[in-house]
């Protein structure tokens, strides 16, 4: 989410989805359900398959992916704890963690007719370790040791180690099935081919290798735990969101989703615009600093370190977040198991004084030289200004000599992963609401970020430690002292968390229902009232 994929997966912060509902206007008429977003996919060389599930780690990806793949078990409406979708049970059969068992559903068919059995869920899994897309969501498969079909709609999943997180896991888009005469067993496809057993079907819209409009129609042939409370649903895409939110009030869209400003969520809080109605509630979306930890500039720990001691996440979420995001200082946001202010505790109130020892104790010569970077079309335009005021706070203390950069986010996530910035911005969406979601992505070999950084005492014992524990919330110890180690070494630096904000008109139902506890987008709880 990634988010998550990337996650992660942006409206009120620099990941807070937004969903707006609107009753007034023509144009969305009574039929599809409209919603308006800025995301953007587009098929590059670096992502040639943007809808391939062993490819697809991003939030907006992950939307269209939950609604036309099924995987073996989902997120519920609301709650952590995942239900079958594809399958009809699934359970342990040992007490280590280690060996889990599903049988399907019985008929189960793809979107071109194909039955879906066993095998392709064996091939779906063994097909995105095969292709280990390098910004993909294969971390997420890496434990599975192998996959066996004793039957047509029995699977079984062998694990290297003990993972209580595992079902989990797979109710992600990372372990979504794929019909195996439909999709190479060794490489991604090319364009926005979906063949799926879903809630719903897709056909897209494309421009110049980039999807204009997304219809999804109700699947008549799906059999799975969702209840689908409408027969279209179309997804319709903006430069950005002054022209999303003049859709919404002429009526052209139902809904406005990803992302939008600080100052639009004001407008729609106070205008009290007759018919709507704007819903908040908490998220487990966080916004981030990433550090290339072998970079020059950032690799002391020392510069890191002061940088953490001179981030005003107050300032940030109060001035240019307008309170639409909360300060963190936790890689584990509030409301998830394990959650410490680490960060807080470690390095108090900014304070240039204490970043200035720092500094002098390592030797490091001032000010620094150093550059931030940021995507500046994927996380919502309050971004740039949420930057320039870290540039403020950087440079105000005499430290440092920094700079920020903006870059498109088709080259900010291949070049970020491939370690070319030594500091920038990231946002996560959690992939499943659990603590090892905010911990283990961003820690050792194949980490979502692509960061070098290594520590033995998380990636050795407190993971694989927390991971036996089914029930999570004995977990929490675990990751506490994780988070201790990383407010210690800040190979990422926590800013914000961000909260779900849902506007509704009178004549949009379930709108309280559209995002669930992973933020993830349910179009299908969404309906038409009277």
């Amino acid at each position: 989410m990634n988010r998550k994929t990337l996650v992660l997966p942006a409206v009120a912060g620099l990941l807070a989805p937004v969903l707006v509902a609107c009753g007034g206007g023509d144009g969305a008429g009574q039929g599809a359900i409209v919603i308006g977003t800025t995301d953007r996919f587009e098929e590059t060389t670096d992502a040639p398959a943007p809808f391939d599930p062993a490819a697809a780690y991003d939030n907006g990806l992950w939307n269209v992916l939950h609604s036309t793949f099924q995987t073996l078990l989902r997120l519920p409406r609301s709650g952590t704890a995942p239900e079958p979708d594809a399958a009809e049970k699934c359970g342990w059969s040992d007490r280590l963690n280690e060996q889990f068992r599903c049988t399907l559903r019985s008929g189960l068919k793809f979107s071109n007719g194909h039955a879906l059995t066993s095998e392709d869920v064996k091939f779906s899994i063994d097909r995105s370790k095969a292709i280990n897309f390098e910004n993909g969501p294969v971390s997420l498969l890496s434990n599975i040791d192998k996959v066996e079909t004793p039957g047509e709609l029995e699977v079984v999943f062998h694990l290297k180690t003990p993972d209580a997180t595992f079902p989990q896991k797979i109710s992600t888009p990372a372990a979504a099935i794929v019909d195996s005469e439909s999709y190479d067993k060794n490489k991604l496809g090319t364009g926005f081919k979906v063949v799926g057993s879903g809630p719903y079907t897709l056909k897209t819209d494309v421009q110049d290798d980039r999807v204009t409009k997304v219809e999804l129609n109700r699947n008549p042939d799906y059999k799975g735990s969702v209840k689908v409370q409408n027969s279209k649903v179309e997804m319709r895409f903006f430069d950005d969101s002054k022209s999303m939110e003049a859709a919404l009030k002429s009526g052209d869209i139902d809904l406005m989703t990803r992302a939008m400003t600080p100052e639009q969520i004001g407008r729609l809080r106070g205008a009290g615009e007759k018919g709507v109605q704007l819903l908040e509630s908490t998220s487990q979306e966080i916004s981030y600093l990433a550090f290339n930890t072998e970079d020059p500039v950032v690799k002391q720990k020392a510069v890191r370190q002061a940088i953490a001691q001179l981030v005003d996440r107050q300032a940030l979420t109060r001035d240019d977040y307008q309170r639409t995001s909360e300060p963190l200082y936790s890689m584990v946001p509030t409301g998830i198991t394990g959650h410490q202010n680490a960060f807080a505790n470690k390095y108090g109130d900014p304070s240039t004084d204490k970043a200035r020892a720092l500094l002098k104790s390592a030797n490091v010569t001032t000010p620094v030289p150093l550059t931030l970077t940021y995507t500046s079309d994927h996380y919502g335009e309050a971004t740039g200004k949420a930057f320039k005021t870290l540039q403020k706070q950087l440079n105000d203390s005499g430290l440092f000599d920094t700079k920020v950069q903006g870059v498109k986010w088709s080259e900010f996530r291949p070049e970020s992963s491939k370690g070319k910035y030594a500091v920038y911005g990231m946002g996560w969406v959690p992939d499943f609401p659990d603590p090892d979601n905010f911990v283990a992505p961003f820690i050792g070999k194949d980490n979502f970020l692509g960061s070098p950084y290594r520590n033995a005492k998380i990636s050795n014992e407190l993971i694989p430690q927390s991971r036996q524990s089914v029930q999570r919330d004995t977990a929490g110890k675990y990751f506490q002292q994780a988070e201790d180690i990383l407010a210690d070494d800040v190979p990422v630096l926590p800013l914000w968390q961000g909260k779900h904000y849902v506007a509704a008109s009178s004549k949009i139902t379930g709108g309280e229902w559209v995002l669930n506890s992973s933020s993830e987008l349910q179009p299908w709880e969404l309906g038409r009232g009277a």
